[in-house]
Parts: structure tokens; sequence; C-alpha cells
């Protein structure tokens, strides 16, 4: 039996490693949804066997580099390539001269040139592309390019960029949300204040970008790439390259992860501009510094929060100012700001809310789609000023929380009412009665888990144990309406299915479930799902889970016309309606037993298949006082987050986070946890070591020594105590996505945990190590260890 995914193809002269090795014979896969069916291409990828679009060749392969700006701020005076295309073995040079014009067309606005022509907006802006034989020639060709700088001054603060000389035509804001609700003078009882700093995370690929360029016979180009969103990609090429999007093609190759829009323009567009001017495939291969460079990150942002309750702890109004570091383009930052504006109060009833946000350009690296975004960076203010409502009170952490949560038929600020499943309370209940971990023992035998790890410099006597909590929520699908729209394909024929859907597998396990789906609908065991490309018909991005609600949900419609295809001659035959008929096992059976086949032999040879599409309900912008339906359906997750502390030396180790989300339905439990997991562990990363530092908009240190993400060593215990799953009536399945949710709620949780540990305020992520000092005496320690 074969089941196989997305995986990359090749064109005349293309060459793929061989495909993966099949499931031996006779053994046992389960299938189906509810369903723990391991993804097909899992084997191939834990072997090294996987085809990425690193591992593509052609014949007459040409290599390609980009020249990046050594400069955050710059105007260029001059550029010079002779000496570049003297070089042997150099086919082309390209630069701002050789794009047919005009800037890029991002998700809302068109601001950023394929390269830079007379100014440079940020450290590492393209400005040209060569195209040579090998790929140390395509290098030094590049460095050999003589570009003339005056230097400007960057600007870095993004609260200076209101006041600062236009850093591009369309000006420095790009966007602001005055969001009013209630009564704008009611006050609370009660009132605590923070200001927070949320700092810039990478997304950090496992993989870096790669891609390769083919030019066709018609003048046209395919581009062979990790895309995660190929027909918008394809729409942005053609534009660049001044042709219709019919000569245009992006085959999907293999994708190495992704934790946000995976191909960013810089390293796509130039590859089919080469392609174009010399005739050749033309590939590309980052290295991890320009991987750095060249792709968006999360969103560096300021916050400042008053909180207004009542004697009893319940919230009357919250003031907050949010403040987006968009970088030098506005790429998605205006998606970005709307979850965060939206959001900014949490998962909580709030009678009144009067809350600002900006996003504005700066000379920083851009900023971007990466999971969460918006929504991590308010919850890691919001819960901080619960804490301090909880601490100025004198109530538990939990309890305040408890006494606000939100639930179904309650309003968000915007004025949406949550019509979706809201199940806080609940979550928030069962990681906070899920049993303590153990206390650390002070044993030399132990030391291991002290802050620091093996050998490491904390002392038992010093180390404090804090617990805290993060409540988190994200939107899914687009907002402010965005036309989510998704086309599959079912095939069946031969007791072989296949699904033809544009809905690119990133590692959210898409394929798997749309295996899953047939399964399911149609009881045919081998499902195979098709390469993905543009020649098929639009799926959209592969962001905010939102394949599992409008693919999977196209797929689930196209199954079910095709089961009504099979079952439609059976029922007329025995004078039954086809819902008297159910399939099961690769068996067709009536209600009263009387009918009894196989879909084998009901198929008789036949191929049967149909076309369908899935388009959520519309939402609608954000009025001008932040109003209005502008989000789909939203998801929730309460973390609790055990932590010991160092806080002589301020280093801290995650003891434990427990998990409690609300999935909807949960259609395969190991992707299901092993999403939240991955999730959580991310957001670890953005809680205490991962902060790309741009000092005067240089980006420092762009390599993953200089940059610390969380290894297996740091991962946390992560306990899975709940899943919800009351199902969303609106959503295929009744399912929510569930990646995103517990990146936002677990760095909140887990800074809850250092406040209680040690008392300081922790206002900026990631955690710095001052930040968890004490300098206070310290009490005598517990026999535990613990204060």
């Amino acid at each position: 039996m074969s089941d196989r995914t997305t995986e990359a193809t090749a064109p005349p002269g293309l060459s793929v490693p061989p495909e993966p090795a099949l499931p031996s014979e006779g053994e046992t896969i389960p299938h189906g949804l509810g369903a723990t069916l391991p993804p097909a291409d899992a084997r191939a990828k834990a072997e090294g066997t996987f085809p990425y679009a690193s591992d593509l060749w052609a014949e007459g392969l040409l290599w390609a580099a980009v020249l990046r700006s050594p400069h955050a701020h710059a105007r260029v005076v001059s550029i010079d390539t002779a000496h570049a295309r003297e070089m042997p073995g150099v086919r082309a040079v390209v630069t701002h001269e050789d794009v047919p014009g005009g800037p890029l067309r991002g998700h809302r606005s068109a601001d950023r040139p394929v390269f830079a022509s007379d100014v440079v907006r940020h450290h590492g802006e393209p400005l040209a592309a060569v195209a040579a034989d090998h790929p140390d020639t395509a290098r030094m060709a590049a460095a050999a390019i003589v570009v003339e700088y005056q230097l400007l001054d960057p600007v870095t603060d993004p609260e200076q960029s209101f006041a600062a000389e236009p850093l591009h035509p369309d000006g420095n804001l790009v966007r602001h949300i005055p969001l009013r609700h209630g009564d704008a003078e009611a006050t609370g009882e009660v009132v605590v204040e923070g200001l927070y700093r949320i700092g810039r995370q990478d997304p950090a690929p496992i993989g870096a970008e790669a891609g390769l360029a083919v030019p066709r016979p018609d003048g046209g180009v395919e581009l062979y790439m990790a895309s995660t969103d190929p027909h918008g990609d394809r729409d942005v090429a053609a534009s660049r390259y001044g042709l219709t999007p019919e000569q245009v093609k992006v085959v999907v190759t293999g994708v190495p992860g992704a934790t946000a829009d995976r191909e960013d323009a810089s390293f796509h567009l130039p590859l089919g501009l080469l392609a174009l001017h010399t005739g050749c495939p033309v590939k590309l291969t980052a290295t991890r510094e320009e991987s750095f460079l060249g792709h968006a990150h999360r969103h560096p942002t300021l916050l400042r929060y008053r909180h207004h309750a009542d004697a009893e702890g319940k919230l009357v109004k919250v003031e907050a100012q949010i403040l987006l570091d968009a970088g030098a383009y506005a790429d998605t930052s205006s998606d970005a700001l709307a979850a965060a504006v939206s959001f900014a109060c949490g998962p909580y009833v709030v009678p009144n809310a009067s809350i600002d946000g900006w996003a504005v350009r700066t000379n920083n690296p851009p900023s971007g789609h990466v999971r969460g975004e918006g929504a991590l960076q308010v919850c890691a203010a919001y819960e901080a000023q619960m804490d301090k409502l909880a601490k100025k009170l004198g109530v538990d952490p939990a309890d305040v929380r408890m006494r606000n949560v939100l639930s179904t038929g309650d309003l968000l600020p915007t004025g949406q009412t949550v019509t979706c499943p809201a199940p806080v309370a609940e979550l928030l209940d069962a990681v906070r009665d899920h049993p303590l971990p153990p206390l650390p023992k002070d044993t030399p035998e132990e030391d291991w888990l002290l802050p620091g790890g093996p050998e490491g410099a904390g002392e038992p006597s010093a180390v404090r144990r804090g617990v805290g909590y993060g409540i988190g929520m994200v939107h899914m699908l687009g907002a402010e309406g965005a036309d989510e729209v998704s086309t599959a394909t079912v095939k069946v024929q031969g007791g072989v299915a296949t699904v033809i859907c544009a809905a690119v597998e990133t590692g959210q396990g898409f394929a798997t479930l749309a295996r899953q789906i047939v399964q399911e609908t149609l009881g045919v065991e081998e499902v195979h799902v098709a390469p993905v490309d543009t020649d098929q018909p639009p799926a959209g991005p592969g962001c905010r889970g939102r394949h599992t609600w409008v693919s999977g949900g196209a797929v689930e419609r196209a199954a079910k016309m095709v089961r009504t295809q099979l079952l439609q001659p059976l029922a007329h035959k025995f004078g039954m309606s086809t819902e008297l008929l159910q399939i099961a096992d690769g068996k067709i059976t009536s209600y009263d037993g009387v009918l009894s086949t196989t879909v084998e032999e009901a198929m008789d040879g036949k191929e049967l298949w149909a076309t369908a599409q899935c388009r959520p309900h519309p939402t609608e912008p954000l009025d001008a006082a932040g109003q209005g339906d502008a989000f789909v359906g939203m998801s929730f997750c309460a973390i609790r987050a055990v932590v010991d502390v160092d806080v002589e030396i301020g280093s801290v180790r995650v003891v434990e986070l427990a998990v409690a989300q609300d999935v909807g339905r949960v259609l395969n439990p190991g992707q299901v946890r092993a999403r939240i997991e991955a999730g959580v562990t991310q957001g670890v990363g953005a809680a205490l070591t991962e902060n790309l530092r741009t000092p005067k908009g240089v980006v420092r240190r762009p390599d993953l020594t200089g940059y610390a993400l969380p290894t297996s060593l740091d991962a946390p215990d992560i306990r899975i105590v709940k899943l919800a799953e009351e199902r969303d009536v609106v959503a295929p399945f009744g399912a929510k996505s569930v990646s995103a949710v517990p990146v936002v709620a677990s760095p909140a949780a887990i800074a809850s945990a250092v406040r209680a540990a040690t008392g300081r305020p922790v206002n900026r992520l990631p955690i710095r190590p001052q930040a968890a000092v004490v300098t206070d005496p310290l009490p005598e320690p517990a026999p535990t260890g613990q204060a």
C-alpha cells in the first residue's frame, strides 16, 4: 500500500531523490478521522531522503547569489556591476534597472521593491543578483559589485518614527487603529499600570531558503520553492516580471517546516529574473546568514497598559497603547495590528476599553507573519496586568482570572459576539487543578535539575520556585473581510483515491488530514495527495491553521459528492435513499443488512470525481472606532508554568508547562499533541532566549550561534492535561486550529511564574537574567530548596 503526501516534482531534465520507502507488507496503519495516522513523509524526513528545494537539479544549471546592503539606511549613489560582469563564468547580473518596475504587492500594501534603487531601508536589503556557472563564482561576483553609499541616520526606535523624516514614499505610519468600547469615562476602584517590551523573534526555519527557476518556451518561468502561498507568490512574481499569471508557474517542493510565511520575495524573485535573462535554470541556496537577513520576523512591540477593576477584582476598563515595529516595509503589519488591538484585553470580559494601536516603519529588518502575530505580544502584557491586579488585591492570580474569563455569548471589545465555543473557565480549572511537579532535590546527583544545567553556576540555596498562568486567544482564518476560500478535487478509481488541493503541507498535517477525510467518507484506504502547483485552483496561504478549516472543508465536500455518485446507483437499485447506506472498512451496507458489497465492486472500474469549494461566512473590516465582526472563529488555551529561578544569577529553568486547550474536535490525536508541544516550545524560546538583536538597525550575529534557539535540553516537561472538544458548529468537523494559541500563552505563563518566584515585575520578553535577580537578602531556604 502506498500513502504519499506533497513532495517535490521535477520538469524534464530535473531530478529528485528517490521516493520514500513504503510500509512493510502486512503493516497495519490506522485510518479515518480520530485515528493517529502517521504522516506519510515521516520516515523519509527521519531518514534524510525527503526531497527539498535545495536537492533539485537541472541540466545547464546556473547558481545565484544576492548582494545585500551592509547598512540599515543609506542613499545609493551608484551601483557599478562592470567588474562582476567581466568575471569568467558570470552569465548575468541584474539590478533594479532590470525589473519591469514598481514595488511588490504584499497582503495589504504595495511598498517593497525587488531591489533597492535610490535608498536602502534595512540591513540585508537586496541590491543586485548574479547568475554564474559555480556557486563560489556567483558569490565572488556579487561581492565584486561596487556600491557607493551615502550613509543616513537610521530610525530604529519606533517611538521616534512618528516625528522622523519619511522613510518611505508612503510615510512612516502603516496603520492606526483607535478602538473605543463602552464608557470612555469609566474608572475602577483598583488601578494597575505597566510598560512592556516584546523582542524580535525569528521564525528560524529548520532549512534555509532555497529555490530553482526554470525558463519556459513561452517566455514564462517556473519557480520551484517551498512556498506556503503559491498563488500569491505567483501573482507577485508575474507582476514584477511583466508577465501574465499564466506565464508563471509555482511548484511547491518539500517544505522544511514553517512557523511563518515560508518564502520571502527577496529570495525567489531574483531567481526568476536571472532565469529569464539567461535562458537557463538558476538555483539559489541561501546561507543561514542570508536567511536571517532576508525573511520577516515577529514584530517587536512596545505596550502601555492601565487596568481598572472593582474591589472584587472584576474588570471595569482597560486602556492600552500598542506600538508595533513594522521594520522597513509594511508586509503583514496591518493584519498583526488588527489582531493585537482586537485581543488587547485577552479572553476576559471587559465592559469598557480604550485601545490605540499603531504600526510604524523603521530602519529595522521587516516584520511579518509569525505564528500568533499580534496576539502573543498583547498576551504577555495583559497577563502581566492580571498578576499585578491579583497582587494589589491580595488574591490568588488564578482566582482573579477566573472572575473575569470570557465565555460563549460575551462581547469582545470590537463589539463582536463570541459565537464559537469559549470554554476558558474550564481550561483554567484544568491547569490549576493539575498536580504540581515534585520539588528539586538538593543533592549533587540531581544538579542537572538546577537552572543553568549540568556544571552550571547555580546554587540550590538560591533557587526559588514559581507558578504562573497564561491564557491566550487567537483568531482562525483571515480577518477584516479577507476572502477565505479553498478548492479541492477528489478522484477515485481502482480502489485508489487522489486528492488535488493547493493547500501546502508545511508540517501542520493537512496532507494527513486530507487522507483521513477521504478514508472516513469513502472507505478507500489508499489515498494519495497530489503535489501542489499553481495549475490547481487556489487554496490560499498556509497560516493560522486555516487549511484544517477551509481546505479540509473543501476536501470533505468533494469527497461527499463522490460518495453520492457512488451510492446513488445502489440506492436506486434497491429502492432506498443514499442516507440509508453506510461505508465502513471498504464495505457498503444498508441499514437493514439487505445490501452488502465492497466499494471496489460498486465502483466497477469507473472513475468518480468531484470538485468543491469551502468559503466560511464573511467578515468585515474594523471601523473608525475599532468595531466590527472581523473574525470567523477563535481558539483558546490556558497554561500553568512552573519554573525554578536562581535569584542570584537570574537563570531560569522551566520545570513544567501544563496545557489545556480548546480544540473543537480531535481529528488526529498524535498530530494534535505534537502541534501543541511544538507551539509551546516555540513560546519557551520567545520567553527566555530568542531575540534577534539589531543595534542601530544592523542584525547582530545572524546565525544559530548568536541566535539562541531552545534545544531538546531546554524543552520543559509538557503536560497536556485537557483537550476541550466542544465542536464549533460552523467549522468543518467542528475542529479548531491548534498550533498558534500555545505559542501565544506559554511566554506569558513563564513570565508570570518568574514573577511569582522573584517578586520582580518581569516586563520584557525574552526575560533577561538581570530581570530575575533578587538583590534583597535572601531568606533561609526551606528544607526542600523552595522559599
